[in-house]
């Protein structure tokens, strides 16, 4: 499957200098970049080898094409077209979003939609974060934390214009503490940030699901929008079920819904010992990848929660969904649950 990368980032963030830096880089030969309009990405020193439609093909080898009706059927028609061989075969996709693009809807394409899925596979969602002006965007703009949020990595920008403040630093780890994190003025960040290679990857500390656990601290105690948004980490104490993930997931988004940003989870099953990665992005739960074994050395079942406006100890005690017994009928939701602790 082709992997795609999502880059996001607010107003003037200056993904369209990384993705031109990125296009001129050889080993980013080979290359199809979805746009919303060609204008935006500014392929004036580009070379145009030739056009056709909503396809432009560049001189260095890359392709780029804007959205035609919507992002399924770009996604299809460039499949179509690479297997007729009407343009070269690319090796990746980058789509660039527009600086207030909600990346939920886009998320949920490239994750569940069949004309994409079978083609196609995300391998990360990256972010341009603007040094100079992101801690007041963050604050103006609830877009921003939102597309942090939900970051597999973050570029950040305009570092060699003036140092990164450390309140932008202390927001990060806020907002997103899991993210990888680059500075685009380092050699070699821009191509390590678009490289392959972590899709399944999990922030190293998590609380532990135990009995009688229950989450103590909130980050819900003001109006500005990084601060109504965490990122938990949870270690299941056993295996879940088919059934247990099924339940969860209705508990989660029915309480939630939109505000269940994104979640993310390593998770063995019990009824048969296979390996799980699974997604969810607000209201849907995407079809769970099946891996060959675990992706790292933490064999433990675990799950990572973005949320906003979710008080932590409600987010966990969702988690005593994962205990459903097989047959649970759906939909569940939290009042279901028993009170007593987590067995």
């Amino acid at each position: 499957m082709v992997p795609v990368f999502l880059l996001s980032g607010f107003l003037g963030s200056g993904k369209t200098t990384l993705l031109n830096r990125l296009l001129e880089h050889p080993a980013f030969t080979n290359t199809a970049v979805i746009v919303n309009e060609f204008g935006e990405i500014g392929l004036d020193h580009l070379l145009i080898a030739q056009s056709s439609d909503n396809v432009v093909l560049l001189e260095g080898g890359c392709l780029c094409c804007t959205i035609a009706d919507s992002l399924h059927e770009t996604l299809a028609d460039l499949n179509f077209r690479k297997v007729r061989g009407e343009i070269p075969a690319f090796e990746r996709v980058i789509i660039e979003t527009t600086g207030l693009a909600d990346p939920a809807p886009i998320l949920n394409t490239l994750l569940g939609h069949r004309l994409v899925t079978d083609h196609y596979r995300l391998e990360a969602v990256i972010v341009a974060v603007d040094a100079l002006h992101a801690l007041a965007n963050i604050s103006d703009a609830p877009e921003v934390a939102l597309q942090i949020a939900v970051a597999d990595r973050l570029i950040i920008t305009k570092c060699d214009i003036a140092p990164m403040p450390a309140a932008l630093l202390s927001q990060l780890d806020t907002i997103n503490p899991n993210a990888s994190r680059f500075e685009s003025r380092q050699a070699g960040a821009l191509t390590a940030a678009f490289a392959p290679g972590d899709r399944y990857r999990l922030p190293r500390r998590y609380q532990t699901v135990a009995p009688g656990d229950v989450a103590q601290r909130s980050r819900l105690h003001g109006a500005d929008a990084s601060s109504r948004i965490r990122a938990d980490g949870f270690v299941l104490p056993h295996p879940p079920t088919w059934a247990g993930i099924a339940a969860w997931w209705s508990v989660a988004s029915g309480e939630f819904g939109d505000r269940l940003l994104r979640c993310k989870g390593v998770l063995e099953i019990a009824d048969t010992g296979e390996i799980v990665f699974v997604q969810g992005v607000q209201r849907v739960f995407h079809a769970p990848e099946r891996l060959p074994g675990w992706p790292d050395a933490d064999r433990r079942s675990r799950l990572v929660c973005i949320t906003r406006d979710v008080e932590p100890a409600l987010l966990q005690r969702t988690l005593r969904a994962f205990d459903a017994a097989a047959g649970t009928p759906p939909p569940l939701k939290l009042s279901d649950l028993p009170l007593e602790n987590l067995q």
